[in-house]
């Protein structure tokens, strides 16, 4: 589809105080004289051994002594297993609680150096450095993907695994335990960091100071920002991105497309061609919660970002497996989410013949669909998936409602956005099309958890009735219209869309909630904000609009009708 500015796969701002800069001298020269604890934290996946190294050489060639403290060394024994919550039932491979423990825990006692003699820095380093009361406190990042792409295929970094030896294809660990716990722990530090240090190319970092920083996020809090989207490889993923988005796929494909999921999100911050610094999303809803989220929002979701918007590329690829997410009592009681993983597909493109498998059949009987399940698990027996689930056209512009507890898979042939509760870890399996990996290997099947979560109460017509709904007009105007493409009493928010014609603008207003949008047809849209910002969105790509915005409007651009995928908190 031709648009007026093509998809940007590498959206950036520019600090609102200061600049970024490339390598160690210029932080080096800014810190203090005389004797000094520097403390470096951040998670655990990047090459600490590396970054110390580097650091410690600008020291020196700043004329400075240094003596360096790897705060890894001072874990206490087995203080990775202090940090893992135990999984319901005890002995499940497939998930545990989201742990609650504290960098803290990984302690018996939090060493404290005392500060070198003469002009010398002593440098304390590694997951837990800010505990150490440092004179000045830095935080190395690593954006999560770079852990999840080690874990996955096995090429580990010492120490990718919080306060415990690395092993190959743990992403439980990774994704229940380490994250959550480094999680809480860097927004727990973050409005004290001096300096913020992107590790993406160690051997010349790029860093801001930490009072541009927080200036830096109290602006974007404020305006449009758009998150750095990336993509990636499944066996079921298909080539759409990489043809049409130019993404170079890493395994082959681009099934994945992250465009907003809060937890891994970043925001990209410097010069356009020049040094950068990927910044959390998550700090935005941390330092500012209210000018992100709402205050409504706030009050019901703490600083979680409740909704995500994904892309999920089978143009040319395979099926998605036959799947459900937990119900939320489930969600909060078994795996700790406080709520649960509604879901959407939107179809932004497919192929033709290509479907949509959501809900139960009129007559599906979850006893015999165990027993095709746990056959094909053990013998290699192919399921009659649509005896059970039934199969829909995937028509361009159609949304598929998925609430907890449905299950539902994309079709091969599809673009799908899923436009869903930002929980986005639990998919709960029945079957994967027989499908192996490049060992051999069949994908896990949790499909007792799927049993447990599986809702058998909507089935037959009540599907094609309740969800797949058919757009109704909300407001409209001159040249535009805002339509309810769907809705459900037992999901928190709801999908909207707003219709724009050539040359016409709508007006909205995010009244106190924020508002994703996705251009998902027609040549893209300059939104244009009451206090004079302007963001061009164009086809494909996802905007935030922080709560804090207030007015706002959405300007068709080109000379096309443009359809703009909306998604928004609603009332309880």
């Amino acid at each position: 589809m031709p648009v007026s500015r093509t998809y940007d796969p590498l959206p950036s701002y520019r600090p609102a105080a200061g600049e970024v800069a490339a390598g160690w001298s210029a932080p080096v020269a800014g810190l203090p004289l005389g004797p000094l604890v520097l403390a470096v934290d951040g998670p655990a996946a990047l090459d600490w051994a590396a970054l110390a190294e580097g650091l410690a050489a600008a020291v020196r060639a700043a004329g400075r002594d240094v003596d360096l403290l790897d705060v890894r060394d001072h874990y206490a024994t087995g203080a990775g297993e202090r940090l893992t919550a135990e999984p319901v039932p005890a002995d499940d491979p497939f998930f545990t609680p989201l742990s609650q423990a504290r960098v803290a825990d990984l302690f018996d006692a939090v060493p404290r150096p005392g500060r070198p003699a003469r002009d010398a820095v002593r440098v304390v380093y590694g997951p837990g450095a800010s505990l150490c009361e440092p004179d000045v406190l830095w935080y190395a990042d690593l954006p999560k993907r770079y852990a999840e792409a080690a874990v996955s295929k096995g090429e580990l970094p010492v120490g990718v695994n919080l306060g415990r030896p690395a092993r190959p294809g743990d992403l439980v660990r990774l994704f229940y335990t380490d994250w959550p716990v480094l999680d809480r722990h860097r927004d727990a530090i973050a409005g004290r960091v001096d300096r913020w240090i992107d590790t993406q190319h160690p051997a010349r970092p790029a860093s801001l100071d930490g009072a541009a920083l927080r200036a830096t996020l109290a602006h974007l809090a404020r305006g449009p920002v758009r998150t750095r989207p990336y993509f990636n490889s499944t066996p079921w993923g298909g080539q759409w991105a990489a043809s049409e988005l130019g993404f170079t796929p890493q395994g082959g494909n681009t099934a994945l497309g992250y465009e907003l999921i809060a937890p891994e999100a970043g925001v990209l911050v410097g010069e356009k061609n020049g040094a950068q610094v990927e910044i959390p999303f998550q700090l935005l809803c941390v330092g500012h919660p209210v000018e992100m989220l709402g205050d409504d929002v706030h009050r019901r979701f703490g600083t979680s970002f409740p909704i995500r918007f994904d892309y999920l590329d089978t143009m040319g690829g395979g099926n998605l497996s036959l799947h459900l997410h937990p119900r939320e009592r489930y969600m909060r009681e078994v795996f700790g989410w406080p709520y649960t993983q509604h879901e959407t597909y939107y179809v932004t493109a497919a192929e033709e013949g290509s479907r949509v498998l959501l809900g139960l059949t009129e007559h599906a009987d979850p006893a015999t669909m165990r027993r095709q399940v746990e056959e094909a698990i053990a013998d290699g027996t192919p399921m009659p998936v649509e005896d059970h689930v039934q199969s829909h056209p995937a028509t361009v512009g159609q949304l598929f409602m998925i609430p907890a507890g449905t299950p539902h898979a994309s079709g091969a042939g599809n673009l799908v956005l899923e436009v869903s509760a930002t929980p986005y870890l639990y998919s709960l399996r029945f079957y994967d099309w027989l499908r192996k990996d490049a060992a051999g290997a069949s994908r896990p099947l949790p499909y007792e958890h799927g049993f447990a979560n599986l809702d058998t109460a909507r089935r037959g017509e009540d599907v094609t009735k309740e969800l797949v709904q058919q757009p109704r007009t909300l407001r409209s105007g001159d040249g535009w219209r805002e339509e309810v493409v769907g809705a459900l009493p037992e999901m928190f928010y709801a999908v909207h869309r707003l219709v724009v014609a050539e040359g016409a603008a709508a007006p909205d207003d995010t009244a106190g909630r924020f508002h994703i949008l996705n251009a998902a047809a027609g040549e893209g849209a300059v939104i244009e904000t009451g206090d004079g910002r302007t963001h061009e969105l164009a086809f494909a790509e996802t905007l935030t609009i922080p709560a804090a915005v207030g007015p706002y409007r959405v300007r068709a651009l080109g000379g096309d009708e443009v359809r703009i995928v909306k998604a928004l908190v609603v009332e309880p």
